[in-house]
């Protein structure tokens, strides 16, 4: 008993939002701590002290967490997919309309579109000018001048 409570409804209820959160945010942390709480809720079903529980949930979850989780991430691992907009960088663009990162005006016609852009180093850069995509920053393109 824990404030009245029995341990073995702490222990599930710890499980439970283990789990919860581990579905929310699929990062593979929570996990082991759910793991750790059914360490522990063994250990409250046999009646162990406390302080061993919390022992027990402790070593079970640190050792998952710190030897596994690596191992399951590797396999488990997501490759971030290259966007339409990705294959722009790198190219070479004629500025449309005058890049002024100040007034927050610019536009380069890149492989037929027209983004809208601002220079990587506050320049401004006049209409007619070639620059280069170096980055992408929400729905802008950052440029700078070539040559």
């Amino acid at each position: 008993m824990l404030f009245g409570i029995n341990t073995l409804y702490i222990w599930m209820g710890v499980i439970i939002i283990c789990v919860a959160v581990e579905a929310f945010t699929l990062d593979l942390c929570a996990i082991w701590f759910a793991v750790g709480g059914v360490a522990a809720l063994i250990a409250a079903s046999l009646s162990l002290e406390i302080s061993a529980q919390l022992t027990i949930f402790v070593l079970f979850s640190a050792a998952l967490l710190a030897l596994v989780r690596p191992f399951c991430r590797k396999f488990l691992k997501t490759k971030n997919e290259p966007t339409n907009a990705d294959r722009i960088i790198g190219e070479i663009a004629v500025v449309t309309e005058q890049i002024d990162n100040v007034h927050e005006t610019g536009a380069v016609k890149i492989m037929g579109s027209i983004w809208t852009a601002r220079s990587e180093d506050d320049s401004v850069i006049p209409e007619g000018t070639t620059v280069k995509v170096v980055a992408i920053r929400g729905v802008k393109a950052v440029v700078q001048k070539v040559g």
